[in-house]
């Protein structure tokens, strides 16, 4: 089978023929606003779409940028490993010259897309490991990339890796400013009107005939017909679903957690488990993802299998979502679950999810 035809399986189902719909309209949309001074990950960032991120994003930055517009492109593996990311913003936006975005390839959240020049966006990169991918898109809008565009990839890569280039005077001087960003807001809801009830012993008004139309007969009572309530099960009570946040998913920076016990054993294990699951319980749109040497852990009992995690070691861990809270209270239980008095952790039953977040 061809590639082009497996791109296109998508489209002989409903849903994928939907979404590819929604996409290309999404995608003309941005296309209209491009050109002139407006940068795609401000636009990004703005929408907080979070169905414009991983590949449909980077199928974005090429057709729109590379294709339509003609930016030059510099992407690198990073020698060093980029701890304060948001900090180089203040000298990207002294390149008024050019206008830049940066996408960079995390390993765990996938294609993240921001426009350097801005702190608040940059942020969401968290920070960039060493030998991990990023990407530079240079140009100047609706006009014709050149010389200047490509030296100022290259060297917005050269910041990342060392924090400090030498910047020529033509890379400074522009139209390419940094706005203000506005996020979308999203509508409130209003609820429902409730209908008035009928006073109790009187019956509800018939509805009034419009002149020159004779009033229609009121239908036969059924007999013993029973009530709506009655007839109409309640729906079972649940809970509740997690309401729809916008904004680009980010991640917070690594926090360390050092083991207190002499051992981080299996009562340690089961502590954190139950230490997470109660923070997901609270937070189901955020993820926490747990570190050892530099590497994700993707099952916690792998910690205590290794049998290596001793007294002194530090786990890291981080939090990804859009709107991240109780970071500090999640450290303060977690380095209590790695000490010896993870069994406070353990009380109830098995399956029992603990109320640790409010």
């Amino acid at each position: 089978m061809s590639k082009d035809s497996m791109n296109l399986e998508v489209l002989a189902s409903r849903a994928g023929f939907n979404s590819a719909v929604r996409h290309m309209n999404k995608t003309i949309e941005i296309a209209g606003t491009l050109g002139g001074n407006t940068n795609l990950g401000d636009l990004l960032y703005e929408k907080g779409d979070e169905n414009l991120s991983g590949e449909r994003g980077a199928l974005l930055l090429h057709m729109l940028l590379v294709d339509k517009l003609g930016y030059k492109t510099v992407s690198s593996n990073l020698a060093s490993t980029v701890s304060d990311v948001p900090a180089l913003a203040d000298q990207f936006e002294k390149w008024k010259a050019v206008d830049l975005i940066a996408a960079y390839h995390h390993p765990d959240l996938g294609l993240l897309i921001a426009n350097p020049k801005s702190a608040e966006e940059l942020a969401n990169f968290g920070m960039i490991r060493k030998r991990e991918l990023i990407v530079i898109y240079a140009g100047k809008g609706g006009a014709p990339s050149d010389a200047i565009c490509e030296k100022a990839a290259e060297l917005a890569v050269a910041l990342f890796e060392t924090g400090k280039v030498k910047v020529p005077a033509e890379i400074l001087k522009g139209a390419f400013v940094t706005k203000k960003l506005k996020k979308t807001a999203e509508p409130e809801e209003r609820p429902a009107r409730k209908p008035k009830a009928a006073k109790a012993g009187k019956p509800a008004k018939a509805a009034k005939a419009s002149r020159g139309r004779s009033p229609q007969a009121a239908p036969e009572p059924r007999a013993q017909e029973e009530p709506v309530s009655a007839r109409i099960a309640a729906p079972a009570v649940t809970a509740a679903a997690p309401a729809i946040t916008k904004g680009p998913v980010r991640m917070t920076p690594m926090y360390s957690v050092v083991v207190a016990n002499e051992l981080f054993h299996n009562g340690n294990v089961e502590a954190w488990k139950r230490i997470i699951a109660s923070y997901n319980a609270k937070y189901p749109d955020l993820l926490v993802f747990i570190y050892y040497e530099g590497e994700r852990i993707m099952d916690i009992n792998a910690l205590f299998k290794w049998g290596k995690v001793k007294h002194g070691s530090a786990i890291q861990f981080a939090v990804s979502g859009n709107d991240i809270k109780d970071v500090a209270k999640l450290q303060r239980y977690l380095v209590q679950g790695a000490s010896h008095q993870f069994e406070a952790f353990l009380h109830g039953p098995v399956n029992n999810v603990l109320k640790l977040f409010g």
